[in-house]
């Protein structure tokens, strides 16, 4: 059994009975809207936000969930998605998980509508239901991740990101996400702040670790064969990259951040700055960073007693930094 289906083992027919309320959750009148929501259904990647917002309800609760957390998984889901959707019109992509984007088959104007659709319906399921806490928990995670994105955007016109910056910079723009999962799976079924925040910090921390390691894909060789240096490419500044600037003479960040600005799109130069972020202790330092953020994420599930679902709340903070995609 692979690690995705031992850590949705002790939900398996709630993440069954979250599709079919998912799907329902997203039905319009119009058929364009449904033929394009049901494209969007059918394209899903590993779920982990579900996951995320069920296995943390069943921990918290000693194996409860109840109507408020599928609703709050759905509203997650369709806010997520709706981001989504914005973010490909935003950056022109025209695939997302080996799936057409929506923007490449139906255009962007349609996209963005889809987009705005799939927010509003989150919106209307929480207040509809009165789950104003739990709207409140994900409102707060969307506003930090447009900051995020706009923070980003800022900083990387000069190339002079801080790690502190950076860490601002992905706690907003993919922990806040996976930390609002977890803060409401546990708030749609207990009522203690103490443990809701608990485990919003607990989602924190697995999302920033989430984060670090995608960065060390860039350098890795072994999910593709090769290192990409798309960042490099983009002039995306990673965690390698930022300690490696940090640390080097004059001289050399004056190399590296001519060749990130002026000479990305050169294959060579950017094989050469791959191999001075390695050579320079960047990803062992990212690596480090990621490990950190996993063993804090980890002890504060030692505040709650042992169960399967713990149990695979552990597999899962592992399966973040060990995965290979």
């Amino acid at each position: 059994m692979n690690i995705t289906s031992q850590i949705k083992q002790p939900i398996f027919s709630e993440m069954e009975l979250f599709e079919k309320k998912f799907h329902e959750s997203m039905t319009s009148k119009v058929a364009l809207l449904n033929r394009i929501t049901y494209y969007i259904v059918n394209r899903k990647g590993k779920q982990m936000r579900p996951m995320f917002v069920f296995l943390t309800s069943k921990m918290v609760s000693g194996g409860i969930v109840n109507e408020r957390t599928y609703r709050g998984a759905s509203v997650i889901e369709l806010i997520h998605t709706a981001t989504l959707v914005h973010d490909d019109v935003v950056d022109d992509s025209n695939r997302r998980r080996g799936f057409f984007s929506i923007n490449a088959l139906w255009k962007n104007k349609i996209a963005v509508l889809v987009g705005d659709y799939l927010l509003s319906k989150g919106l209307l399921l929480s207040i509809d239901n009165g789950d104003f806490d739990l709207l409140r928990i994900i409102s707060v995670a969307v506003r930090e991740m447009s900051e995020g994105e706009l923070l980003q955007i800022e900083k990387a016109r000069r190339l002079d990101i801080t790690e502190d910056v950076y860490y601002e910079i992905i706690r907003k723009k993919t922990a806040t996400l996976i930390a609002a999962c977890c803060a409401l799976g546990a708030k749609s079924v207990i009522e203690e702040e103490e443990k809701v925040e608990h485990m919003r910090k607990f989602g924190e921390l697995i999302g920033m670790a989430f984060q670090i390691k995608d960065d060390l894909f860039d350098y890795s060789e072994e999910a593709i064969g090769k290192p990409t240096g798309i960042d490099i490419k983009e002039q995306k500044m990673t965690l390698p990259l930022i300690h490696v600037l940090n640390t080097c003479t004059p001289q050399e960040k004056k190399w590296l951040i001519n060749s990130i600005k002026n000479h990305n799109k050169d294959k060579k130069r950017v094989k050469e700055v791959i191999a001075f972020v390695k050579d320079n202790n960047g990803l062992a330092y990212a690596e480090n960073k990621m490990v950190e953020f996993q063993q804090e994420a980890l002890s504060l599930l030692g505040n709650f007693p042992d169960s399967e679902f713990k149990a695979a709340l552990t597999l899962m903070v592992n399966y973040v930094i060990e995965r290979k995609k």
